[in-house]
């Protein structure tokens, strides 16, 4: 990697510190890029045709927007992250991420292999019929399109780390998210209303009312996260070198943030992607294929047709549910019609052994969810693991600056084993608790997505509490020495 990294174009850093105020300005200017590229369809594509809700999902989650030069989004720079977190976690690779250099190297590493995913998913997502191409002639030109813009974006990210007021997927999720919730507010709740109304009868006000549930959930989904965000454990601390000088270690509820759902949603959705070469099995291995993801093609707009996920292990687990919109905008026709759809619809499960078993799609709610949560969990302790937030690396971080937990003696290990019974308790429940929440709103169609609105108040309570800290330590320059 110190060979190749040589060639790999990097963000240099500026040279001295940047203000808030500048790094206002230069979030400004890569959210503007960023919208440019989201609003622009590549060239060649065939538009009429990317109107799956899947797709919809993937697009608020990925920071993308499917046909635009950004199909790809944030995946590949999410994807990279797991998959070395995942290796280096294991063991396969040894490497101190504590060290300047070998951090270096790192990073060299998951930039080469975002790009490398970057240009293996555009291919994937045109040659599978994702992006479908407007001919057959203009399908490199797609790709190549794709290709670029999901280089961009790690770029962009890369530039909103170090130039910006937070890292670019966090920006780019929560402006994909509010633009959503905004364009289905206006776009589709809005005249579902109208068009109830308009309607007339006894039953126009309430219908119009209802047309507004996807708006009332994410409103729910706000209020209860930022409820969340602020629960919390403290724990007393006291600084051994000066007598009555005190303090508190909090810990809160949601220990990793939203994090895990990140993660865990990220892999879920790449899976519904990659998994599409499936369909084109042949052979005696045609029945696992089926078994693990069952593609069938769905009619377009366009009077074409397209492979869609609608059964198999792979369906069961992924959240591809219809929108209780109406059918005009593209929903299966309201909640009435959502919640009938949920009790009586059944999913096709092939056995390799032969046949077909039909799952009732109240079976792939609770699968979803509960396979969700389990993934939530997981990540959730990794992600504690991997970047130094467990009991041991805490307590040392306290005995190093001095501080320890009154009625204990200053010993590293005793303030390990009081954190013990805190951090893994709360992080298991806090991985549980954004897994039914975003599982929740998901499944109640709340607008946004009950994932993107979730990462967005995390994004968003994160932002805060950075900017906070920005402008202590612009005001208070000593605080910024005292705390590094």
């Amino acid at each position: 990697m110190d060979k190749i990294s040589k060639f790999i174009p990097s963000i240099k850093p500026p040279a001295t510190p940047l203000s808030l105020r500048e790094k206002m300005y230069w979030t400004a200017g890569i959210i503007t890029i960023y919208f440019l590229l989201y609003n622009t369809y590549a060239v060649g594509v065939n538009q009429q045709a990317v109107t799956q809700p899947l797709l919809q999902l993937v697009s608020i989650i990925f920071a993308a927007r499917i046909g635009s030069i950004i199909t790809v989004g944030i995946g590949p720079i999410v994807l990279s992250s797991i998959v070395l977190q995942l290796i280096v976690g294991s063991g396969i690779i040894d490497i101190d991420l504590s060290d300047t250099a070998q951090r270096s190297r790192f990073q060299a590493l998951q930039k080469l292999s975002a790009m490398a995913i970057a240009v293996v998913e555009a291919v994937v997502f045109v040659y599978t019929g994702y992006v479908p191409a407007a001919s057959a002639s203009v399908v490199g030109i797609v790709m190549l399109q794709l290709a670029v813009g999901a280089i961009s974006i790690i770029f962009l990210d890369e530039i909103m780390t170090k130039y910006g007021i937070t890292s670019g997927i966090n920006m780019f999720i929560a402006s994909g998210v509010s633009y959503a919730i905004v364009a289905g507010t206006f776009g589709i709740l809005v005249p579902e209303a109208v068009a109830a109304i308009q309607a007339g009868g006894a039953s126009a006000i309430p219908n119009a009312l209802l047309a507004f549930g996807p708006l009332f959930f994410a409103i729910l989904v706000f209020i209860v996260s930022i409820y969340a965000y602020e629960m919390k454990v403290e724990l007393p601390l006291s600084f051994e070198q000066l007598r009555g000088v005190g303090g508190r270690l909090p810990i809160p509820f949601l220990y990793v943030s939203v994090l895990p759902v990140i993660l865990a949603s990220s892999l879920e959705l790449s899976m519904t992607v990659w998994l599409r070469f499936l369909s084109g099995v042949k052979g005696s291995l045609a029945g696992l294929a089926k078994f693990i993801a069952l593609y069938q093609p769905v009619a377009t707009t366009n009077g074409g047709t397209t492979l869609q996920l609608s059964g198999g292990i792979a369906y069961l687990i992924s959240p591809t549910f219809p929108l209780p919109y109406s059918a005009n905008y593209g929903g299966i026709g309201g909640y009435a019609t959502y919640f009938t759809y949920l009790l009586q619809h059944t999913t096709q499960l092939f056995l390799p052994w032969g046949g077909y078993l039909l799952v009732p799609e109240w079976m792939h709610v609770i699968i979803y969810t509960v396979v969700l949560v389990l993934l939530c969990i997981v990540f959730g302790k990794f992600w504690v693991e991997m970047t130094g937030q467990n009991p041991k690396n805490i307590s040392e971080q306290l005995g190093d600056m001095g501080w320890q937990i009154p009625g204990f003696r200053r010993d590293p290990r005793i303030v390990e084993g009081v954190l013990n019974k805190y951090i893994p308790t709360i992080t298991v429940l806090g991985s549980v608790f954004v897994g039914l929440l975003a599982a929740l709103a998901t499944l109640t169609g709340a607008v946004g997505s009950g994932m993107g609105i979730l990462l967005t108040v995390g994004i968003i309570y994160m932002l805060y509490q950075q900017l906070e800290q920005d402008r202590l330590y612009e005001t208070y320059p000593i605080l910024e020495k005292i705390t590094k």
